[in-house]
């Protein structure tokens, strides 16, 4: 079986549930999506995904965009609004802890962590929740899913639901916005990157340049309001691992 369920937890909604995840194919699955495929249905292939794997709540995440506030990130979900806004200090610590090399060997591999014990729940949801890494052209995802109590989701179907939802997301906008603030970065934007990531101050930029200090650091916010990101070394960070530096 695709799915198992623990032993003691065997209720009759979950053997449905079990049941009628098992059913569904990876032919039947590839053809729903195939059928909902487009810009504007990136919740209703989401729907299809979380379960084919069995999971009850979805949530797709732009980790470029993990901040300690606002809800930026988030790109398309239907957990409840209240353990989104939770969780988004919890991925925030998660995220900044590691490194370059873990994320990158974390691409398509369940990673399982446990929601704290502070947040409320769906009825029957378990604390414990699933994320999936994957990358769309330079744009990280991680796709967060929740189960019920008592069921363990399928490695097989999760790495299908890995790869899929990366091909679904391209075919969504949300993926443009990073793309365009990639490529929109003027060349006098560029220079004062380069130079900050020199460690270069303001006025030392403004030496080099030519130009006023008060217009360096105009360049300079906005390069981070077009990569997203709110501090200096944010923005060095974005330009290293985009090889604008």
């Amino acid at each position: 079986m695709d799915m198992q369920i623990l032993q003691g937890s065997k209720s009759d909604k979950d053997a449905r549930l079990a049941a009628s995840v098992n059913a569904m194919s990876r032919d039947q699955l590839i053809q729903q999506l195939s059928a909902i495929a487009g810009p504007a249905y990136l919740q209703s292939g989401l729907r299809v995904l979380t379960g084919y794997v069995g999971a009850s709540h979805y949530l797709l995440a732009r980790c470029d965009l993990i901040q300690e506030s606002g809800l930026d990130f988030v790109v398309s979900s239907d957990w409840p609004f209240d353990l989104v806004r939770r969780l988004a200090s919890e991925l925030t610590s998660g995220y900044g802890r590691t490194g370059e090399l873990e994320k990158c060997m974390s691409l398509f591999q369940p990673n399982f962590a446990l929601l704290p014990d502070d947040v409320e729940l769906p009825e029957g949801v378990s604390r414990q929740y699933c994320s999936l890494t994957f990358n769309v052209g330079r744009t990280r995802f991680s796709l967060m899913l929740l189960a019920r109590d008592g069921l363990l989701l399928s490695p097989e179907r999760l790495r299908d639901v890995g790869l899929l939802s990366g091909y679904f997301a391209s075919f969504t906008r949300c993926v443009e916005g990073k793309s365009e603030r990639d490529f929109d970065l003027t060349e006098r934007e560029l220079e004062c990157l380069f130079w900050i990531a020199e460690g270069k101050t303001s006025d030392e930029i403004a030496m080099i340049l030519g130009i006023s200090r008060n217009t360096i650091n105009n360049y300079i916010t906005s390069v981070m309001r077009k990569t997203a990101t709110k501090t200096r070394s944010e923005a060095i960070a974005f330009a290293v691992r985009n090889n604008l530096v």
